[in-house]
């Protein structure tokens, strides 16, 4: 495609070195392409892995296929053969590849044969061809071969060629992931003499294969497509390559190619056409179906056709677009000019030359219309022309609206009793203007086919009762056979107009419905500041306007997890989970009705922006046959998760900023250690000094409560620098692993009730709270540990918890443990904090009003928690604000009972 930056000349594009990112990101993709079977792609295929080896790569084979010919199977020896996976296929063991024993064996290259190949039912994929993605992902190279037969975009044109229509396909999109083609060329007549010495197919099948498939036309015609596919990738490579060294070239002017789908088989050779057209050119192309009033009346196959079709064009690399319009010829050629179309793709007219007397066709119109806009008029085939459907949609019956129709016969009715008061005072050809007045009020309000029912009971009522002889379904008056003729005809036609514009007022008010939706969903989401305000107003959206049931999922520890849902649920099963995974791992969708992981209940969207995916959306229905969305719902679909997936990432992005800030300002207290370890050593030898000094200076005059004071402060500073000093030898021994408790039996009350006494000055401004029961079992532990450990807790709430708050301190036995918790009212640990608390010299950002630590305490309870055989855990209380801390210590097993104490 050319690159849209033409103007920043020796600038490499974006685009292109974007492209050689992702390249770099993924293994690499070769394909060995062959025009026909038996050209020698397996062949060299193994030549090509041979020389791998002998460079010292790691090269295994997933999956190759010999077909019993001698010269390929010599090859595989010195090859490793990942052993293929047997699958229950109604009754029978199929082999396949062994997609998750290369992942787990995770070689540099594997060869895959038969890229076009369709798995058994059961499989984790249903094509190859996807498996090969998944390797690619995962970083694997792949060596693969591929027949152009089996190209998606060259299947109508193979067909017309050979007269057999190819089933198994595989994407342009997958040739153009390729970072190699290698056409593997055979000569007609050389190819023809392989069949005819036995390398190719056994005798029987070969002789049947020359007669039908191998002639010398067929292979020729095949060649060129080969050799063309070729060069386009080649020149695509060479175009990429170019732009992202900022050569200078002669870039097109900015091709772009349009194809008129409808109701017709025929679309589906339109689209490859154009697909093929574009790769050509190198030019966007879209798939354009306009729904006009005549689009209503469309059966269920025709609709369906339409649907196939769009799909089609998505696989095959175009966009699909439906537009509303009265006229097709008309909304083409404004769409085309709207959007710089170069060329358009339209089908032959398929009526009768003698409908041209009546009007123009759409091909004809468009023609005449275009102006300087080329117009392709392709003939196209409609037989087998669209790709089968992995779900049918159920069919759905008509229903009969018996209420429209007594409706109708009411307003008829209504009429028939009007015109006979108004027949004595009017002219009985006047009177057919009320029962005119009912078959508008019954197109209005209910349709066409009620309008005409009416209709024709108004004109039945009109003869029966007005016309002479009156009475009866006579007409004896010429004049009057002519008025009820006309009346019928303009009450038709003005039936029908009038049903078509409800029909089109009901439409525009779903358009105008449905973007007041999008526009208050963007401004709802705009406001929100939580991520779980987003996740409830996207589920709630999604379920509101696309009547199905949600849930969201977003990467959580390495793994997805549900985080909201509508209506709430949060239970998924394994194969649910599998594909949600999936979804979110590789960035497409999977689960019901996708190519992945099919047997999921729900469909699995992920959510995804410019840098990556943050998330999935599951989404499933009553319905449990049959496509879970339609095309316009899928596009609404896209719309509403695009929005979600930039609110997501905006929430995340804020979050990240203030993670990044607090981790900042972690930092900055790491770095300032030193600093702050010498303030917590010069305060307290600051004003033992001071006041030593003033006692000695003035201890003679000074008053005794002066003096009291000043020896209180010495104490108290002695107290402050040996708990500091006592902290830094302790975390020294603990990191030294010089640690070695002095560990008995003691009843756990009586520690804490010491650690409440030692602490009484640091917890004056608080009230304390102890609920340890005296048949507590005893714990084997150090006490001077302990007790440390439960004053530096006690220090810890002291610091956070507000004046006059309460610190408890509570402990339990269960099965296994005995278990002390230590909570506080503080403003409890934040979320992110909670694993990083008992971090050597981190400390929790508090306010001004929180005295300074060292960021010791913590980690000090930790080390000798765990040296005494312990766990200790931090959280939040539920219900209310504040810290807790849970210290778990195992029940001993060999306490002495009474009687031995005795």
């Amino acid at each position: 495609m050319p690159d849209d930056n033409r103007d920043q000349a020796g600038r490499p594009s974006p685009d292109a070195l974007l492209e050689r990112a992702r390249a770099e990101t993924r293994g690499r993709l070769k394909i060995f392409l062959g025009a026909a079977p038996g050209v020698g792609k397996t062949y060299e295929m193994l030549l090509s892995g041979r020389a791998k080896i002998a460079d010292g790569f790691d090269v295994v084979i997933g999956v190759v296929e010999t077909h019993g010919r001698k010269e390929t199977e010599a090859l595989l020896a010195g090859f490793e053969i990942i052993p293929r996976v047997e699958i229950d296929y109604k009754g029978r063991s199929l082999e396949e590849m062994d997609l998750d024993g290369i992942l787990a064996r995770r070689p540099d290259l594997v060869l895959v044969d038969e890229l076009a190949h369709t798995n058994a039912e059961g499989s984790r994929h249903p094509k190859r061809y996807l498996d090969v993605k998944e390797l690619l992902d995962r970083g694997i190279d792949v060596y693969s071969t591929l027949n152009i037969q089996h190209v998606e975009s060259l299947n109508d044109v193979v067909s017309q060629i050979t007269r057999i229509r190819v089933r198994e396909t595989v994407p342009d999109s997958i040739i153009d992931l390729a970072d190699d083609v290698e056409i593997i060329d055979l000569t007609p007549d050389d190819l023809i003499k392989r069949l005819h010495d036995g390398k190719v197919y056994m005798p029987r099948t070969a002789e049947r294969a020359l007669t039908n498939y191998f002639t010398p036309g067929n292979l020729t015609a095949l060649r060129e497509l080969a050799l063309r596919k070729t060069a386009q990738r080649v020149d695509d490579q060479l175009l990429t390559h170019m732009q992202a060294h900022a050569i200078s070239g002669p870039w097109a002017a900015g091709e772009r190619v349009l194809v008129s789908v409808d109701h017709h088989p025929r679309s589906a050779s339109l689209v490859r056409y154009a697909s093929r057209m574009a790769s050509r050119l190198r030019a966007p192309w879209a798939a354009v179906y306009v729904e006009t009033n005549r689009s209503i009346n469309l059966s269920e196959a025709e609709r369906d056709t339409i649907a196939s079709t769009l799909r089609l064009a998505e696989q095959l690399g175009g966009e699909a677009i439906t537009i509303p319009g009265r006229e097709v010829a008309d909304e083409l050629v404004r769409h085309a000019s709207a959007n710089n179309v170069t060329h358009i793709v339209i089908g032959a007219p398929k009526k009768p030359t003698w409908r041209d007397w009546w009007g123009r066709s759409i091909t004809d119109e468009l023609i005449r219309k275009t102006g300087e806009i080329s117009v392709h008029v392709i003939s196209g085939t409609g037989k087998d022309g669209t790709t089968a459907r992995g779900v049918k949609a159920a069919a759905t019956a008509p229903q009969l609206d018996l209420r429209a129709y007594l409706l109708a016969t009411v307003y008829v009715a209504i009429a028939l009793g009007v015109s006979i008061v108004l027949d004595q005072v009017l002219d009985v050809r006047n009177l057919a203007l009320v029962f005119l007045m009912a078959v508008l009020t019954s197109a209005v309000l209910h349709g066409l086919r009620p309008a005409l029912y009416s209709c024709i009971l108004s004109a039945l009522s009109f003869n029966f009762f007005f016309l002479p002889p009156r009475y009866t379904l006579t007409i004896s008056d010429p004049e009057s056979v002519l008025a009820l003729f006309f009346f019928l005809g303009v009450a038709i036609i003005a039936s029908n107009l009038t049903a078509t514009v409800q029909r089109q007022a009901a439409a525009a008010r779903q358009r105008a419905r449905t973007t007041e939706d999008l526009y208050l969903f963007s401004k709802k989401l705009a406001g929100t500041g939580t991520l779980d305000d987003v996740l409830w107003a996207t589920a709630f959206q999604l379920a509101s306007m696309l009547k199905v049931r949600v849930v969201l999922l977003l990467p959580e520890e390495g793994s997805i997890a549900v985080k909201a849902g509508y209506p709430p649920d949060d239970t998924l099963d394994d194969a649910d989970i599998a594909a949600a995974r999936w979804a979110w791992e590789h960035n497409h969708a999977a689960g019901r009705g996708a190519d992945t992981l099919p047997g999921a209940k729900r469909l699995y969207v992920p959510l995804r922006t410019g840098r990556t995916a943050v998330g999935v959306i599951g989404l499933d229905s009553d319905r449990r046959d049959g496509p879970l969305l339609t095309p316009e719902q899928q596009r609404l679909l896209d719309a509403l998760a695009d929005q979600a997936a930039l609110a997501i990432e905006r929430v995340q992005l804020v979050a990240d900023v203030d993670r990044a800030r607090l981790a900042a300002e972690a930092d900055r207290l790491r770095s300032a250690l030193l600093t702050s370890i010498s303030h917590d050593l010069k305060t307290p030898l600051a004003a033992i000094l001071g006041a030593a000094g003033t006692l000695r200076d003035y201890f003679a005059s000074m008053p005794e409560e002066d003096r009291s004071d000043l020896l209180s402060t010495v104490v108290d500073e002695s107290e402050r620098l040996n708990r500091f000093i006592a902290n830094l030898l302790d975390m020294t021994k603990i990191e030294s692993g010089a640690m070695e408790p002095n560990s008995a039996l003691h009843y756990a009350g009586d520690i804490v009730g010491s650690a409440l006494r030692r602490a009484a000055k640091m917890l004056e401004r608080h009230r304390t709270e102890m609920s340890i029961p005296a048949d507590l079992p005893m714990v084997r532990v150090d006490p001077v540990l302990f007790e440390q450990v439960i004053f530096n807790l006690l220090d810890n709430a002291a610091k956070y918890a507000s004046e006059g708050s309460v610190i408890h301190i509570g402990g339990w036995a269960d099965a296994d443990n005995v278990v002390l918790q230590v909570s506080d009212e503080g403003p409890g640990i934040p979320p992110a904090d909670l694993t990083r608390v008992f971090d050597t010299f981190y400390r929790v950002r508090k306010g001004d009003q929180v005295r300074a630590g060292t960021g010791l305490g913590l980690s000090i309870c930790r080390g000798f928690i765990e040296a005494m055989g312990g766990t200790i855990a931090a959280g939040n209380r539920t219900g209310r604000s504040g810290a807790v801390f849970t210290i778990r210590l195992p029940k001993p097993t060999d306490i002495p009972k009474l009687d031995e104490l005795k």
